[in-house]
């Protein structure tokens, strides 16, 4: 899809994806969410969020329309903040 331009599923799909992390974001789930801005194999996408448990992130993941749909797959990793820069940058 990434490498040879999304079929009208996968396009429909994928705006699904956005929509999902867009109002899990709004919600204050997510965290930070992007993708490398290469378009090839390598290609990939971070979703960092909030969830209580295991339990709860695994069915944020699964629950992602592009997931679910086989468009794109999903690893789940547990993760903790060590640093993170103080946005000096006035926004």
């Amino acid at each position: 899809m990434v490498t040879k331009g999304p079929t009208p599923e996968e396009a429909e799909t994928v705006s699904r994806h956005f929509a999902y992390l867009s109002d899990l974001t709004d919600k204050g789930v997510m965290i930070l969410v992007g993708r490398t801005q290469n378009n090839d194999d390598a290609t990939i996408g971070i979703a960092i969020f909030e969830a209580e448990d295991e339990s709860a992130a695994r069915k944020i993941m699964e629950n992602d329309p592009a997931v679910a749909g086989g468009v794109m797959r999903a690893t789940l990793h547990p993760y903790k903040v060590a640093l993170i820069r103080k946005d000096t940058r006035g926004l």
